[in-house]
């Protein structure tokens, strides 16, 4: 997408920011500035009068306020590791970015209650541990957790790798504290597990991505933590695709639809037993295509496959109990023995350790380092429910092979949920500049299956502006019309994060 225009001056809004704020808060200068104006991936570029760093709530309703009456848009910014554009300013016209940097204080821990207050600006991790020092969990964990902030996690509705378990960010909110487009403050919730008084607005935010309010605080719900935790990897019988050069990720193609289905239906088949014998105690289920496995490899910074190289897919699978006492390994060792004995499996290895845990998991969070390494990727988020996974990688695989003859497809993730990452990689030895130049067929294409299997084509990763105008071409109507009301009616000046999501 080419860059913006450059915002024409607005000394009057700045100053009176200034005055608000204290002129260390408010960024001007263009370098210090330029981290904030780009996305994590490069691909979208904006501008802004300022950089506004506000300490509480008090300050982001003031910024609010200031900026609604002078015709300024406020752009939200957590930790800027979104992937489609969804906290980079891009409107035609003035605008002030708010990064909540600073608002990552841990508010309050009811270790009864199980919940965590915080500001928008803390890590993922930083609840994390904070929520493991008082003897408990938050379970929510992705690949950017070190440096995504909550507020932005929960602007989002992020998901990651525990959600078949505890469910996405929504599921995880107790309570809110969101400043409005006129600079209202709403507190909405708190620690509280029932609360029937009317709508819950508090998930009108969750997922907004800053159009309809600015996340400010949070009250999210805690866990047992996990005092027994077994992992393990397999290989998926009916999984193998072709044979392939090893070592480099310039190899021959092995995307092979069908035998991915075939992979994907074997694990399936494990995670039900694994759900049926472990009494919903299946934390994460992650399935790998052996493109996400020739990746995960290469080097620098690879991981290493425990089964060597090899053409299988693969399933990763976690059980976790806060019961010190149970012998989950056994549970484990147990169903894999009888998947292994029913042919779903081919080989399988249980970590005997957090270390040789971690190993594993790496196989699953490399791939995307060697993608950029690589020359880049198109990069799918799609959910369908867990029984058509196989169907949606044999006809998406076969659709984008239409498209573009030997385009590589690294196809991984959340098995349990549905949810699968389907990224796409020029044709080994080809310019890096044809999958650009068949982006729109190829994300058409892929966008297509998803819908005819009943799916969504953003599972987590949002709409900002990237996906706007799929969003207003595949989302029925009714529900784009009630979501075009509800930011007419919280936001009808456009304030908040224009040009995102409607």
């Amino acid at each position: 997408m080419p860059e913006q225009e450059p915002c024409q001056p607005n000394d009057a809004i700045v100053d009176r920011l200034d005055a608000a704020l204290g002129t260390r808060h408010i960024q001007t200068d263009e370098d210090i500035m330029a981290p904030f104006l780009v996305d994590e991936r490069r691909h979208y570029h904006g501008d802004a009068l300022a950089v506004v760093s506000p300490a509480d709530t008090g300050d982001v309703a003031t910024v609010v306020r200031l900026c609604a009456a002078a015709g300024v848009a406020v752009v939200p910014q957590g930790g800027n590791t979104g992937l489609c554009g969804g906290a980079t300013p891009l409107r035609d016209g003035p605008s002030v970015l708010l990064s909540l940097r600073r608002m990552r204080e841990v508010r309050r821990i009811d270790r009864l209650g199980r919940s965590i207050t915080v500001g928008a600006g803390a890590t993922v991790a930083e609840v994390a541990d904070a929520a493991a020092a008082a003897g408990l969990l938050f379970p929510l964990s992705f690949g950017a957790e070190a440096s995504a902030q909550i507020g932005g996690a929960l602007s989002t509705n992020a998901g990651g790798t525990a959600v078949l378990r505890y469910g996405s960010a929504r599921a995880l909110t107790l309570g809110l504290e969101v400043v409005l487009a006129d600079g209202t403050v709403a507190r909405l919730g708190g620690g509280l597990r029932k609360d029937n008084t009317g709508y819950d607005l508090k998930n009108l935010f969750v997922g907004s991505e800053g159009t309809l309010g600015v996340i400010c605080e949070a009250t999210l719900a805690l866990f047992a933590p996990a005092r027994q935790r077994a992992t393990a990897m397999a290989t998926l019988s009916g999984g193998r695709a072709p044979a392939r050069a090893t070592g480099s990720p310039e190899g021959p193609p092995e995307s092979d639809g069908a035998a991915w289905a075939a992979g994907a239906r074997a694990g399936l088949e494990v995670l039900g037993r694994l759900l049926d014998a472990s009494d919903g105690r299946v934390s994460a289920c992650e399935w790998l295509s052996p493109t996400t496995r020739r990746l995960a490899c290469v080097q620098p910074g690879g991981a290493r496959d425990p089964f060597g190289p090899g053409a299988e897919s693969l399933l990763l699978v976690e059980l976790t109990s806060g019961r010190a006492g149970e012998d989950l390994r056994r549970l484990l060792e147990e169903v894999l023995a009888d998947a292994l004995a029913d042919g779903l499996i081919g080989d399988a290895t249980v970590a005997d350790g957090s270390a040789a845990a971690e190993r594993l998991w790496q196989v699953r969070e490399a791939p995307p380092e060697a993608e950029k390494r690589s020359g880049g990727s198109v990069k799918h988020d799609i959910a369908v429910v867990p029984a058509r996974v196989p169907d949606f990688l044999e006809q998406a695989t076969a659709a984008v092979e239409a498209v573009l003859p030997g385009v590589q497809v690294n196809a991984f993730g959340h098995l349990g949920d549905g949810n699968i990452h389907f990224n796409l990689l020029a044709p080994p030895g080809a310019d890096p500049h044809v999958l650009g130049d068949s982006e729109d067929r190829l994300t058409e294409a892929v966008f297509d299956v998803t819908e005819s299997l009943g799916g969504s084509f953003s599972a987590e990763h949002g709409i900002g502006w990237r996906w706007r105008d799929e969003l207003a071409r595949r989302k029925p109507p009714v529900a784009l019309d009630l979501m075009r009301r509800i930011k007419a009616t919280l936001d009808p000046a456009g304030v908040l994060n224009p040009g995102k999501v409607v």
